[in-house]
């Protein structure tokens, strides 16, 4: 997908990204030319006044030039259409047009110019004509821009285990929606951070149908490290739920991006404990908090018969994950249930370790549970293969996945690699990665590439829970509500990214409560987890 050379310079579009602005750009031209034939053929009769004869020529001469431009705009459209991504042998003559297009605009100025000169000095002719003539006028002057060159580049392409409280703050990582609780108020609880017309909390307050009497502690406080999280008592499930919430600042994504492996110093008989080190930052702030400040102590002083609910999403789930461990020894009944939790995680040995009380909940192709430092290593390398031997054309993939987007489908009926064999032009001649192949980049393993000792591999949090969409819908497609199949899957289907139009949006935390709701809807519905002895656990 080489940019096109024009004037000296390399753009940054390519010369099949050409196909959708040139369509757009045929039917206004199209539309343009009737409207002035019609005009034409229709008061041609009237223009036997004074300058009649001008403006008869004028429109005569516009069409001819419209219809060369039409012309060199389907040829534009039609060379952008050949070849494929990583061969633009057949797309050779895409610079010859584009500077034919582009000296076309000069005739057009200037016979829009005069058009303009001529009736400014008072033709006198049926006024319909005159206002049809300025609207062509006016038309010529709006497409003076290189409309081609502005739009392509807009088409380029550079590719239920708990209930109650305890699932129902998972959806904190949406929170800042301002209903119409928000309202200043005396608080009960420990508050921290801004919220001065408890409209953060009032949306907590919504979306878990809690009272204000059932917080112990609220924290909105946000920075590089320290997530925000609250404490609040489960009365109908007799826990403490502690949530922490998800990536939702700058701040929050400038912790996720600390990906280095940091050591983590536990009082667990766990040998190579590493984990991500922006996650166990958080982790560790979020304990520190809980600990130090008396905050869990307070909650079971109220509840001493209560057990330790962790929660999270995210970002939040895999901090709640953390917590998790560092709380097991204080705490040994304590459960975790990470929702979309990121696979880049925890060491091999914390993750066999934290099988046995973390549950983790995965949606069709979220992209986080599958996203660690070697697994982006691993997309880069399929992306530059997958593209080096497609052998479709852009325009096609785009169509493809609009099609599937908005009616469903099956994506993977549309293949778009080649059966086998190398390319018989790959990017005419230029030294590529893609075209000569290079030790760094070898395409003949599907396995990750090799991680530096400062990102070894990393795996998510205990046992998964996978749900997957049972057939596929489009998003206007008349079809019922979506059903799920639910299993327990190994970390083992998490270890290459997906590419689908799913991948972000099974992540929303909305879709993903959406879907538990219509799982656990269906009383029938339930998870059965092979154990080594052969038997079974059944989470309904």
């Amino acid at each position: 997908m080489p940019g096109m050379v024009l004037f000296g310079r390399r753009w940054a579009i390519a010369s099949d990204d050409l196909v959708f602005p040139g369509v757009f750009e045929l039917f206004v031209r199209v539309l343009w030319w009737i409207g002035i034939l019609t005009l034409y053929l229709v008061h041609r009769g009237k223009l036997d006044c004074p300058g009649g004869v001008l403006l008869s020529s004028y429109l005569i001469v516009l069409m001819v030039l419209l219809a060369v431009v039409i012309c060199t705009a389907s040829a534009i459209v039609w060379v952008s259409m050949k070849g494929t991504i990583c061969n633009p042998g057949p797309r050779k003559s895409m610079s010859k047009l584009l500077y034919l297009r582009l000296a076309l605009f000069l005739p057009e100025m200037v016979w829009a110019s005069l058009g303009a000169a001529w009736i400014e000095d008072g033709v006198q002719c049926d006024r319909m004509v005159g206002n049809g003539i300025i609207v062509t006028v006016a038309i010529r002057t709006r497409t003076w821009c290189p409309a081609t060159l502005q739009q392509g580049s807009f088409f380029s392409i550079s590719s239920r285990t708990t209930s109650g409280a305890a699932r129902s703050l998972t959806r904190w990582s949406a929170i800042p929606r301002g209903p119409p609780s928000c309202r200043s108020r005396t608080t009960d609880y420990d508050l921290v951070g801004g919220d001065q017309l408890s409209c953060h909390f009032g949306s907590i307050l919504q979306t878990t149908g809690l009272q204000y009497r059932d917080f112990i502690h609220v924290s909105f406080h946000d920075k590089v490290y320290e997530l925000p999280f609250l404490v609040a008592l489960d009365h109908k499930k007799e826990s403490v739920v502690v949530a922490v919430r998800g990536t939702m600042s700058l701040q929050d994504i400038l912790t996720d991006l600390s990906a280095e492996s940091e050591q983590l110093d536990l009082e667990c008989e766990v040998q190579d404990c590493w984990a991500h080190k922006g996650i166990s930052q958080a982790a560790r702030y979020v304990y520190q908090r809980l600990i130090n400040d008396g905050i869990l102590s307070q909650a079971f002083s109220i509840a001493p018969e209560y057990r330790l609910v962790i929660v999270g999403h995210s970002l939040g789930a895999g901090a709640a994950a953390l917590l998790t461990i560092m709380l097991r020894n204080p705490y040994p009944r304590v459960r975790c249930y990470a929702f979309s939790p990121p696979r880049g995680l925890l060491s091999k040995s914390l993750y066999e370790y934290s099988k046995t009380f973390i549950v983790s909940l995965v949606l069709g192709k979220d992209v986080i549970p599958r996203l660690s430092v070697t697994n982006l290593e691993d997309l880069k390398r399929r992306i530059l293969r997958v593209i080096a031997h497609c052998n479709k054309p852009k325009y096609k993939i785009l169509l493809h996945g609009c099609w599937y987007e908005l009616f469903g489908g099956h994506p993977e009926d549309l293949p778009t690699e080649l059966d086998g064999g190398d390319l018989t032009q790959p990017l005419l001649g230029e030294r590529s990665l893609l075209a000569h192949g290079s030790p760094d980049y070898s395409f003949s393993s599907d396995s990750p590439l090799e991680s530096p000792t400062k990102y070894p591999p990393l795996y998510p949090p205990g046992r998964i829970i996978h749900l997957e969409e049972a057939g596929t819908s489009g998003r206007f497609s008349c079809c019922p509500a979506a059903r799920y199949s639910v299993k327990w899957s190994h970390e083992s289907e998490f270890s290459k990214i997906l590419i689908g139009p799913k991948m972000l949006t099974d992540h929303m935390p909305d879709i993903l409560m959406r879907a538990l709701d219509s799982v656990v809807s269906d009383r029938a519905t339930c998870v059965s987890f092979p154990t080594e002895g052969g038997s079974s656990v059944d989470v309904v």
